[in-house]
């Protein structure tokens, strides 16, 4: 595999899925278990930046990789988040969406993002499957780390596509 960039980061061993213009890595410093992003390949920081072509890969890529975290992870359903722009909160300047798996008992739907910036600390006694770390305690994980789990998550992706085309 050619080499895959985050911005200006070499993610390349991050990588669990790579389509024609587009990408789905596992994350540095997730919020719970399954937190990945999909990128494009082209280095754009916003959604209207993309061609055409692209932006149906994009979204095609998404989709799938939505499937599968969902599946995988056993989810009720998924945030499905882009931060498009320093105004909305994108911290890396290259266009990215954040897949993150939510489940029932974590009782709070759209309040979660409310609940996240008011108080992290008190959600954790809260959450049964869905645990949200602070910050503080998002600690960046290592690239080993990082690349046992695309490892793992591209075999299992492989599995999954099959079985959707049976």
């Amino acid at each position: 595999m050619s080499k895959v960039l985050f911005s200006n980061f070499n993610v390349t061993s991050q990588v669990f899925y790579r389509s024609k213009y587009s990408y789905a890595l596992v994350n540095l410093k997730p919020i719970v278990n399954g937190h990945v992003l999909v990128v494009p390949l082209r280095v754009v920081s916003r959604l209207k930046e993309l061609t055409k072509e692209e932006s149906i890969d994009y979204m095609e890529t998404v989709q799938l990789v939505h499937q599968f975290i969902e599946k995988y992870y056993n989810a009720d359903g998924l945030n499905i988040a882009i931060q498009d722009g320093n105004a909305a909160g994108q911290s890396v300047p290259h266009l990215h969406t954040h897949l993150i798996p939510r489940y029932y008992p974590d009782g709070y739907g759209d309040g979660i993002y409310a609940k996240l910036e008011d108080n992290e600390q008190k959600l954790e006694n809260n959450y049964k499957k869905f645990k949200v770390l602070s910050d503080e305690d998002r600690k960046p994980r290592t690239l080993e780390e990082m690349t046992a789990e695309a490892e793992n998550l591209a075999k299992e992706l492989e599995t999954f596509k099959g079985n959707l085309t049976s």
